[in-house]
């Protein structure tokens, strides 16, 4: 035998020629105007691997509307004959469901809810879902065999769940009962055989809103089956379906997410008498059994870090829980980016012309000067006679806007949530500062800081999104020690810059570490003040404190002191609506005081 790595088969070749050949009435199947990019027909095993397409004969990318085709896999298993069926499935996952990427992402989301203690299955049902909404649709509208590849593909040695799925095709399509090899089914799958068939006609124009009752029928058996897995698995082409890309919209629930996650059986627009469905007279025998939680009212809006990261791998894209923090909080923030406050100073506005210089093809043709083109020569002649205009520049008296630059300082001690987790409103309020700063041109410095040599940090004023936000989203959980050595080199006498700062500090009480000692012994309070007093921008405390701070004892009186003795503002974040206020509160306050004093100060 040839090794797969010296040449393909000719077969294979001529296996692939078929398939291109096919490829345009695939298309015109579900549209005549339709425009993909043609499939990629791998022809040996490792390149279909490099793609990412490993357990299945075909696999789609929503992110590049790639469709990628094993053929030695195709080959093996004999569904060669079939390209007009498959090519024709493959599409209606690009053009009918899931179609993008965030409608992929809301329909696993919506699922994970009718899936407890199984949610990492939702990709599959999902996948299952979608494969018979196309399928009945292929079938019914085309008249593709697509019976006849279920019939090569399945066998009796699946479980439950494969002789459900197999049955509701037969259903669908009037075959008789077990002419795909789904095995035999009891009265209670044939129920839920027949629920399901009326679920995919009547949800087939809504197919997200039947999401959830597709993976709440499935649930009491996925449950119990552990040998559809082998049968499914050769199925799933949308398990990497948003790979390299990026869903929007999922830091939120929708509403009736979690409602739509019920059973048919107990869906009205799939009972027969929906009104005795209401009245409980009419309980079938496939409703969920009774160790199952039933879902409970959403108690917020926004979804944990922890869910969001779960849903995004589910739709297939790899990325770590602290990457999905940094894309949660985001575009978590993005609703919320405010004005940022800016310091007026002299600008060089004024231009003064300061002679001619040769003008080519190749420059902008703005730039040239036609008018001393034909001054010094009738003959226009481009890169010989034809000149441009050389501009200098004076001091002008107008002032122009310079955003402070933001020195950000977030505690990930363990009194404080972490972010990658559970919501952290801290977090959440410093990412929304940063991409405002970053919008209004301004430079950033993020430290997260927890117990002694307990820090990391952007190291310096910069503009890159991504390494700011993963500083920001990063947890320590360990002791209290806020970094004074940091605070106190960025504003000594010998690094003294040139742009005005804000330093804003987000924490707890535990902010009263600030003014200890520093590692020389230095006075925390006087490095505190000198601090604020070179930035040039003021500075702000944003704190998770109990509502009655003020008039508690202990570090709230150091608070207190740095508040009224040195002029910190004092901000105190509990919740997404305070947090919010703040938000409003900074940008209002610190604005206003920028267009007067501020504004005097560039004067001078």
């Amino acid at each position: 035998m040839k090794s797969e790595s010296i040449s393909a088969s000719d077969e294979l070749m001529l296996l692939r020629d078929r398939w291109e050949k096919s490829w345009p009435f695939a298309l015109s199947i579900w549209s005549k105007f339709l425009r993909l990019k043609p499939p990629m027909l791998c022809l040996l095993k490792k390149e279909a691997q490099s793609e990412g397409l490993i357990d299945s004969f075909a696999m789609i990318r929503l992110q590049d509307q790639a469709i990628i085709v094993n053929l030695p896999e195709i080959d093996a298993i004999g569904v060669g004959e079939y390209p007009l069926e498959i090519l024709a499935h493959e599409i209606g996952h690009h053009v009918f469901a899931p179609a993008t990427l965030t409608e992929h992402a809301r329909m696993i989301a919506r699922m994970r809810w009718a899936l407890p203690t199984v949610e990492n299955q939702a990709s599959m049902v999902a996948n299952l879902y979608t494969d018979i909404l196309i399928n009945d649709r292929l079938m019914r509208n085309a008249s593709l065999k697509i019976a006849d590849i279920y019939r090569i593909l399945g066998g009796n040695g699946g479980g439950t769940v494969w002789a459900l799925y197999m049955r509701i095709y037969e259903i669908l399509w009037s075959l008789e009962r077990g002419s795909l090899g789904g095995g035999k089914t009891d009265d209670r799958l044939e129920g839920d055989a027949w629920l399901g068939a009326r679920l995919i006609r009547s949800y087939s124009y809504d197919w997200l809103e039947g999401s959830g009752r597709f993976a709440s029928l499935l649930l009491p058996h996925l449950l119990k089956d552990k040998n559809s897995i082998k049968l499914i698995e050769k199925l799933l082409d949308t398990r990497h379906a948003a790979s390299n890309g990026i869903p929007i919209g999922l830091t939120e629930e929708e509403s009736g997410e979690r409602d739509g996650a019920i059973h048919p059986a107990n869906d009205p627009i799939l009972a027969d008498f929906p009104d005795d469905m209401e009245n409980g007279s009419n309980k079938a025998v496939t409703d969920p059994p009774d160790n199952i939680e039933r879902n409970q009212p959403s108690s917020g809006q926004l979804r944990e870090p922890f869910e969001f990261g779960e849903i995004l791998r589910a739709a297939g894209i790899k990325l770590t829980d602290h990457e999905a923090a940094v894309k949660y909080y985001r575009e978590s923030a993005s609703r919320y980016l405010i004005p940022f406050p800016v310091k007026k100073s002299p600008q060089n506005l004024d231009q003064l012309p300061e002679g001619l210089e040769p003008w080519d093809i190749g420059d902008a043709i703005d730039d040239a000067d036609w008018m001393q083109t034909v001054l010094q020569s009738p003959h226009v002649i481009p890169g010989m006679t034809t000149v441009q205009r050389v501009w200098g520049t004076s001091v002008g008296h107008e002032k122009r806007s310079v955003p402070l630059d933001l020195d950000l300082y977030v505690d990930s001690s363990g009194s404080m949530p972490n972010p990658q987790r559970q919501l952290s409103y801290p977090a959440l309020a410093g990412t929304i500062l940063c991409l405002s700063a970053l919008r209004a041109g301004a430079q950033v410095q993020v430290t997260l800081w927890s117990g002694k040599h307990q820090f990391m940090t952007t190291k310096r004023f910069v503009r890159d999104e991504e390494r700011i936000l993963q500083v920001l989203t990063g947890y320590f959980g360990g002791a209290t020690a806020f970094p004074i050595h940091i605070l106190r080199d960025t504003y000594s006498s010998t690094n003294r810059r040139t742009r005005p700062s804000h330093v804003m500090v987000i924490s707890d009480d535990g902010v009263s570490t600030m003014f200890d000692r520093d590692e020389f012994n230095n006075n925390g309070w006087n490095i505190a003040e000198a601090s604020l007093r070179n930035a040039g921008g003021g500075g702000t405390f944003v704190l998770n404190l109990r509502g009655d701070w003020e008039t508690a004892q202990g570090e709230s009186e150091k608070i207190k002191r740095a508040r009224d003795e040195m002029g910190w503002l004092i901000y105190r974040v509990a919740s997404l609506e305070e947090l919010v206020e703040f938000a409003r509160q900074f940008s209002r306050n610190h604005y206003h005081l920028s267009k007067t004093a501020l504004s005097q100060a560039g004067e001078g």
